[in-house]
C-alpha cells in the first residue's frame, strides 16, 4: 500500500484512468458504504473506480449520530447475533482499525423505578458487556457501573432529583463520521482504486439489457467520460432509486428511508460529564457529547 493524497492532481489522474480501460468494479456513491465497497474490492486485487457527485460523506454519512455502538436496544428484541457482531466491529475499530478516530464515550441511563428496573436494565447492560467479549478480544471500553441517585446527579447535574431513583453508566464509542469515511476512501485509493469526487453519474450504459458502465460528468470542467465496468455498484443510499432510474428500469430492491431527528444544542445548556440515553414511548433518545455541543438524537 502506498500513501496517497486526495488532491486535485490525484482527482485529474483518477478521471483519466477511469476512462482509459474497463474496470472490474465501478462504485457509484462516496458515502461510507461506497468507500467501504471500493476498499474491499481494491484489496482483493480488482481494478476499481469510485465516483461521487459531491464530496465524501456529503450525504447521510456526515449526518449520523456519530456513534459506534452495538445496538443496546436490540437486546430487547432478542437479536443477540446482531448485537454481538456490532460489538465485535466496535472493538476492532477502537483497538485496531481506527483508534485515532474512534474513542469510548460514557452514557448514563436514568432509572425511574425501584428494584425491578435496576435488575432488568442492569442484566441487559451486563449482557451487553459480555457479548462484547465473545469475539475473543477485549471490548475496548470500560465495564458498566451502577449509580445511586446522588451519584448520577454528580455526573449529570442537570438531572432533576425527582426524575430518577438511580442510574446505570455504560460505554459505547464515538467517531467523526465524515473524517472516517474520507479515510476509508483514501485507503481505497492507496490500494489502487481510482477515486474522484465532483464526478456525477448522468447515465448508465447498457448492453443486452445489462449495465456495463456509466457516463460520468466532471462537474469542475463539464466534460463527460464513459467508464466501462464489469460490475457497477449503486451505493447512493437514499438516492438509490434515482440512480437506478438512469438505467430506465426499476431495480429489484427499493430503499425505504428511516426517519431520525438530530438537534444540536450548545454544550453549556446541559450540565453533564457524560452522554445520556433516555427511554421514550416508542424508541430511545440519545444525548451525545460532540465538541462544544450536544447532539440530541431520536430515531423513529
Amino acid at each position: 500500500m502506498r500513501s496517497v493524497a486526495l488532491s486535485p492532481e490525484a482527482r485529474t489522474r483518477a478521471l483519466a484512468d477511469l476512462a482509459s480501460g474497463e474496470l472490474d468494479v465501478l462504485v457509484v456513491g462516496g458515502g461510507v458504504v461506497g468507500a467501504g465497497s471500493a476498499l474491499d474490492a481494491a484489496t482483493r486485487g480488482l481494478r476499481v473506480g469510485l465516483v461521487e457527485a459531491r464530496d465524501f460523506a456529503a450525504g447521510t454519512s456526515s449526518r449520523s449520530s456519530k456513534l459506534i455502538h452495538g445496538g443496546l436496544r436490540y437486546l430487547e428484541m432478542l437479536d443477540f447475533r446482531l448485537v454481538a457482531e456490532a460489538l465485535q466491529e466496535r472493538g476492532l475499530l477502537i483497538q485496531t482499525l481506527a483508534p485515532h478516530l474512534v474513542r469510548p464515550v460514557p452514557f448514563v441511563y436514568p432509572l425511574k423505578h425501584r428494584g425491578w428496573e435496576r435488575l432488568y436494565a442492569g442484566a441487559g447492560v451486563a449482557l451487553y458487556d459480555t457479548l462484547g467479549l465473545l469475539s475473543g478480544r477485549s471490548r475496548g471500553v470500560p465495564h458498566h457501573r451502577h449509580l445511586t441517585r446522588r451519584g448520577a446527579r454528580r455526573v449529570v447535574p442537570s438531572l432533576r432529583k425527582d426524575a430518577l431513583v438511580g442510574a446505570l453508566e455504560y460505554y459505547d464509542a464515538q467517531v467523526d463520521d465524515a473524517r472516517h469515511t474520507m479515510m476509508v476512501a483514501r485507503t481505497a485509493a492507496a490500494y489502487g482504486a481510482h477515486v474522484a469526487t465532483r464526478a456525477r453519474v448522468v447515465g448508465l450504459m447498457k448492453e443486452s439489457g445489462r449495465v456495463v458502465g456509466a457516463e460520468v460528468q466532471d462537474l469542475e470542467t463539464g466534460e463527460r467520460i464513459e467508464v466501462r465496468a464489469k460490475q457497477v455498484i449503486n451505493a447512493t443510499g437514499v438516492w438509490t432509486d434515482d440512480t437506478q432510474s438512469l438505467a430506465d428500469t426499476r431495480g429489484q430492491f427499493h430503499v425505504r428511508a428511516s426517519k431520525g431527528i438530530h438537534l444540536v444544542i450548545p454544550r453549556d445548556r446541559l450540565q453533564s460529564k457524560t452522554g445520556m440515553i433516555l427511554r421514550t414511548e416508542k424508541s430511545v433518545l440519545f444525548v451525545i457529547p460532540w465538541g462544544r455541543h450536544w447532539i440530541v438524537g431520536y430515531k423513529f
